[in-house]
C-alpha cells in the first residue's frame, strides 16, 4: 500500500498510539497483513482519544463541548478538509477503503456521552443500548476491514453480539473503579432482585448477593459469547485470527474473573501476557484453512 508522506505520518501516529495503548487488541492487531493492520490501528486511536475526551479531566460541560468538537472535526476529516489532531486522515481512509458507515463512528461518540454524566441503567434493555454504542458498533466497524460475508444482516447481528459479550466482561472486571467513578452498570433491577446496594460495590469482597449477580451477569456474557462464534466463518480467512484472538482473550478474562469467585473488588483481573501470545498464536492456522475451527471454550461455572 503506497501513501502519501501526511497520509504514512498519519498512520505511523496511530500505530504508535495502538502499540502503547492497546494492550488486549495488540496481540490480535498483528496478526493482520500490513494494510489491513493499519486499518485497525487508526481505528483504535479514534476510539482511545474519544474515550479520552470523555473519561479526561474537566468538567462534565467542558467535555461535552470537547465531544461536540470533536464530532465536528471527524465530520471535517470524513469531508477530506484540514484537521489538527494527527489521526484523522489515516481514520478517514480507512472509513472509505473499507465502506465504513460514518454513522458507526458518530454512534460512538454518542456512546461515549453516555458517561460523561454517569447515569443509572434501570435495566438490562438499557445497559445492551449502551454496550451497542460503545462496543458492537466498533465491531460493526471492524468486520469491514477484515472482511466478512453479511449472510442477510446475519453477521452484523452476530458482531453486535460479540461486542455486547467483550463490553459485559469489561463491566465485571470494573465493577470498583466504574462505582468509584460515580458509575454503575449493573441494572438497578437486578440489583434489587439479587439485594445489592449501591456502597456494597466500593467494599473489599463482594456480599453474597452481589456475588451471584456478578455470577448472574457473567452467564449472560457466556451466551453473547456463544453466539459470536458463529460469526467466524463469515468474516473472511485473513480476519479470523484477529477475531479469534480478540474473543478468545477476553474469554480468558471471564474465565479468571470466575476462577477468582468474581472476587473483582479488591483486585483488578488480568489475563498473563504469555496467555495472550499464545491464544493469537493459536488463532493465527486460521488464516490458512478453509473452514475454521471454532473451538470450544472453557465455560464459565
Amino acid at each position: 500500500m503506497r501513501m502519501e508522506p501526511t497520509l504514512a505520518a498519519s498512520y505511523q501516529f496511530c500505530g504508535k498510539v495502538a502499540q502503547r495503548e492497546a494492550r488486549n487488541f495488540h496481540f490480535a492487531f498483528r496478526l493482520l497483513p500490513r494494510a489491513r493492520r493499519q486499518s485497525m490501528y487508526a481505528l483504535y486511536a479514534f476510539m482511545r482519544h474519544t474515550d479520552d475526551l470523555a473519561d479526561g479531566s474537566g468538567s462534565a460541560e467542558e467535555k461535552e463541548a470537547a465531544l461536540r468538537l470533536w464530532q465536528t472535526e471527524l465530520d471535517a476529516a470524513l469531508a477530506a478538509e484540514p484537521v489538527a489532531w494527527p489521526g484523522l486522515l489515516a481514520l478517514a481512509d480507512t472509513v472509505s477503503r473499507w465502506g465504513i458507515s460514518p454513522s458507526l463512528l458518530n454512534e460512538v461518540i454518542e456512546g461515549v456521552s453516555m458517561d460523561v454524566q454517569p447515569r443509572p441503567f434501570v435495566s438490562f434493555d438499557e445497559l445492551v443500548d449502551y454496550c451497542y454504542h460503545v462496543a458492537s458498533v466498533v465491531g460493526l466497524c471492524c468486520i469491514h476491514i477484515w472482511g466478512y460475508r453479511s449472510d442477510g444482516g446475519r453477521a452484523e447481528r452476530l458482531a453486535e453480539a460479540c461486542g455486547i459479550a467483550l463490553q459485559l466482561t469489561n463491566i465485571l472486571r470494573d465493577v470498583r473503579e466504574d462505582a468509584r467513578n460515580g458509575r454503575v452498570y449493573l441494572p438497578q433491577d437486578e440489583m434489587a432482585r439479587f439485594g445489592v446496594e449501591p456502597r456494597e460495590l466500593d467494599a473489599d469482597r463482594p456480599s453474597r448477593g452481589l456475588h451471584d449477580l456478578l455470577a448472574f451477569q457473567a452467564q449472560r456474557a457466556v451466551a453473547y459469547y456463544e453466539q459470536a462464534r458463529e460469526l467466524v466463518p463469515l468474516v473472511d480467512p485473513v480476519g479470523r485470527p484477529v477475531l479469534q484472538t480478540i474473543v478468545g482473550i477476553y474469554r480468558a478474562l471471564l474465565d479468571e474473573i470466575a476462577q477468582r469467585d468474581y472476587n473483582v473488588l479488591n483486585i483488578r483481573v488480568a489475563v498473563p501476557t504469555w496467555r495472550k501470545a499464545a491464544i493469537a498464536l493459536r488463532a493465527l492456522p486460521q488464516r490458512f484453512l478453509r473452514q475454521p475451527i471454532v473451538q470450544s471454550p472453557t465455560l464459565v461455572p
